[in-house]
């Protein structure tokens, strides 16, 4: 009976003594493997010294100090430990276990230190230590995996294209910003690869990119890089207007036709800033389906959706006279009115003005003659060069360097002063290269002939002279209205005073 009581509690206390053995070993394995993870960056851990446990003593709190990460590199944080330990100690002698492993300084290799009081001390100690430098000259000499090797060439490749890819977007957005074409007649004769070309001289591993590589400079890679820079434009312009304390802002539509005959409509928006500042912005050329009031407002109402701005803040819209943009039922404005009657339009100011001077100029046949005689002479001598030389030479001898002889522009009648200032100013020098050109016997001789005739005859200078006189007022004026910080009251009193100085003058 007491045997088997004593045999009971001997395997009691033999089972404890194995358990505490084994829970032992279980912990400092733990210790070691929670230490061996806080190094698997391949780098020291070093997070901010308020992350880091305080030293408290009977009269003061002792901190870990930032400047001790530059002046001992090897320090590494260690959150299972929560103190510092030498990053390449537990390394070598707590992960690999080198047959060093007796030599290290447990506070350093698995332990943790947090003696802030003498940690300079402890630190210089530490690091003259030949564990140390073993410790050092072993992770040097040790040879990385491969799976690490591949993966520092695959991050040293994308870190090379990322720097190729920059220096090409960078290379875009210097020639779009001064407005030259990025494509030439071939690959290599545009003005992007030119310029990524001269830069590459300076950069082997662009130069090496541009050999190996040209994805990046393709042309449908150079149309959505451009694409890119535009949505980031319009993008900001829309978040600025969003920002504002007030949210009201008026839009801007015009009508025109690109290269291929497709109709387009440019959308500008304007708002007042914080400081009372007007901005007028371009936001895109829209393509519309057809040229119906209605389509043209659905086209605002989606630009609006698009850039999320709300419909309820729109105060203003301005367009041409046009029937489809100013009609009062069918038109743009009534349509959008319909969706926000706030909107209040206003016809274009500059455009009203340019159908002023359309009709003061064609309300006279004598003024009206006069400019045609003037968009025919700029014709002949922009399409005849032998006109052209006997011009430049004739007005040479006698009056210096010529002006160069312009056609009208067909819709911009507020323009046309420097046109009629250029023949008036060298009326002489174009009768005597018509009347050459007449006597030359060639096919432009019968043409530059009742030219000549035409401008021999008072009629043609007094018409000269009285458009001059109306295209220089209302010019003056015209560039006053198409300023961009223009309001409908600034504009209304240099209306006003363009009229007042006109009466004096007279």
């Amino acid at each position: 009976m007491m045997w088997s009581i004593s045999k009971e509690t001997s395997t009691p206390v033999a089972s404890n003594r194995e358990s505490n053995r084994e829970s032992g070993s279980e912990g400092h394995n733990n210790e070691e493997q929670s230490t061996s993870e806080d190094i698997l960056d391949n780098k020291p851990n070093q997070p901010n010294p308020k992350c880091i446990p305080v030293q408290t003593l009977s009269s003061r709190v002792l901190r870990f100090q930032e400047r001790w990460y530059k002046e001992y590199p090897w320090l590494h944080y260690s959150h299972a430990v929560k103190g510092i330990l030498c990053f390449y100690c537990v390394k070598i002698y707590t992960v690999q276990k080198s047959i060093m492993s007796k030599k290290a300084d447990p506070a350093f290799s698995s332990k943790g230190f947090t003696n802030w009081k003498n940690a300079v001390e402890r630190f210089e100690r530490h690091q003259n230590s030949q564990s140390q430098h073993h410790a050092v000259t072993a992770s040097a000499q040790e040879a990385a995996p491969i799976n690490s090797q591949l993966s520092t060439a695959c991050s040293k490749q994308q870190q090379n294209a990322r720097h190729c890819l920059q220096s090409i977007v960078g290379a875009m957005q210097f020639l779009i910003r001064q407005g030259l074409a990025l494509r030439g007649h071939g690959k290599e004769d545009g003005n992007l690869f030119q310029h990524l070309k001269y830069n590459a001289k300076d950069d082997v591993c662009l130069s090496d990119w541009l050999i190996c590589c040209h994805d990046y400079t393709a042309p449908p890679v150079q149309n959505e890089i451009l694409q890119l820079f535009g949505n980031c434009i319009v993008r900001n312009i829309a978040q600025t207007i969003q920002s504002l304390t007030v949210l009201q802002f008026s839009i801007i539509i015009d009508g025109t036709q690109d290269i291929t005959g497709r109709e387009q409509e440019s959308i500008c928006f304007r708002y007042v800033d914080e400081d009372l500042v007007p901005h007028e912005v371009f936001v895109g050329l829209y393509e519309v389906s057809g040229t119906t009031g209605v389509e043209i407002a659905r086209t605002a109402v989606d630009v609006l959706l698009r850039l999320n701005l709300p419909m309820s803040c729109l105060r203003g819209q301005t367009y041409d006279g046009a029937v489809n943009m100013s009609g009062a039922y069918s038109g743009a404005q009534a349509e959008v009115k319909k969706q926000q009657p706030l909107a209040l339009y206003v016809h274009c100011g500059p455009h009203c003005l340019n159908l002023i001077t359309q009709a003061a100029c064609q309300a006279s046949s004598v003024l009206r003659d006069a400019l045609e005689w003037v968009h025919d002479l700029g014709s002949l001598c922009k399409q005849s060069g032998r006109f052209k030389a006997m011009f430049s030479a004739v007005a040479a001898d006698s009056e210096g360097p010529s002006v160069s002889l312009r056609t009208l522009c067909p819709t911009r009648w507020t323009v046309r002063g420097t046109a009629i200032k250029a023949v008036l100013s060298q009326y002489d020098s174009i009768l005597t290269s018509l009347q050459e050109m007449a006597a030359a016997g060639s096919s432009t001789s019968a043409r530059a002939n009742g030219m000549h005739e035409r401008f021999e005859k008072g009629r043609t200078v007094l018409g000269l002279l009285m458009a001059l006189e109306v295209t220089e007022e209302l010019e003056c004026l015209n560039k006053s209205l198409q300023k961009l910080t223009a309001t409908i009251a600034g504009m209304r009193c240099s209306i006003v005073c363009h009229i007042h100085s006109t009466v004096e003058k007279k």
